[in-house]
This record gives structure tokens, sequence and C-alpha cells, in this order.
């Protein structure tokens, strides 16, 4: 089995180059955002993530998607390069994500300060792929 994957590991390697489509990444994150609270979470989303975003170098576009079974919004967040989203500083996300929570709690009534209404479920990184042919 370990063999196979060996194997597998080293074709994909040797193709890579044909394999993935550019140099484009896509960060991708998962919300828990309950069904009542979709309204605002989009137009928090709208407020303050989507002009931050659409300011930085190498942003491309979002997706944004709500899974009403696990009731959770996924953002498909497209850049030219990884480079680009990694030059991003902390300290800049963390301010547009207060004012993301301050916008979302004053929305629900909520104390602006109160932690995050619609906590972080995944982080992740993706990349674009070609199907061969």
């Amino acid at each position: 089995m370990m063999r196979k994957f060996v194997l597998l590991f080293a074709i994909l390697v040797m193709f890579a180059g044909q394999v993935l489509a550019s140099d484009v990444v896509i960060e991708q994150l998962r919300l828990k955002v309950p069904e009542s609270q979709v309204q605002t979470w989009l137009e928090a989303e709208k407020q303050t993530w989507q002009p931050w975003l659409e300011a930085q170098e190498g942003f491309l576009g979002r997706d944004i998607a709500w899974d009403p079974a696990h009731e959770e919004g996924q953002l498909l967040i497209q850049w030219a390069t990884r480079d680009q989203w990694k030059a991003i500083s902390s300290d800049e996300v963390e301010l547009v994500q207060r004012k993301f929570d301050s916008v979302v709690n004053a929305a629900l009534g909520r104390s602006a300060t109160a932690e995050s209404p619609f906590p972080l479920v995944l982080e992740g990184e993706l990349l674009p792929l070609r199907l061969p042919g």
C-alpha cells in the first residue's frame, strides 16, 4: 500500500507543472453560521471584508456559500499568488476581523466587544487543478 502511495506521489510531482492550473491559491474558511443569522453574516461580509479584500494586491475574487445541514458558511478566496496572500500582516487581518465582529454584534444587539458570533471551524489552502487532456 505504501509503495502505491509513493508511486502516485512521484507521478503527481513529475506532472505538477502540467496539472496545476496556475500560481493561483484559494484560501478556504468555514464559519459556524446559524440559519437565523445568515443575512446578518452576509451584510457584515459586504460592509467589512469585501471592500478590504478588493483593496488587497493579488485578490482575484471570492465565492461565499452556506451549508444548511451543518449551519456553516464557507468562503473560497482566490489569490493571484500565495506570496501576495501571505504578505498581508496578521495585525491587518485582525483589525478587519474586529470591525466585522463589531458590525455583527451591533446587528444582533450584543456588546460590540463580545466574542466572535461566527467562530472559525476550518482554515485551509487549496490549489486549483486542471483535468488532464
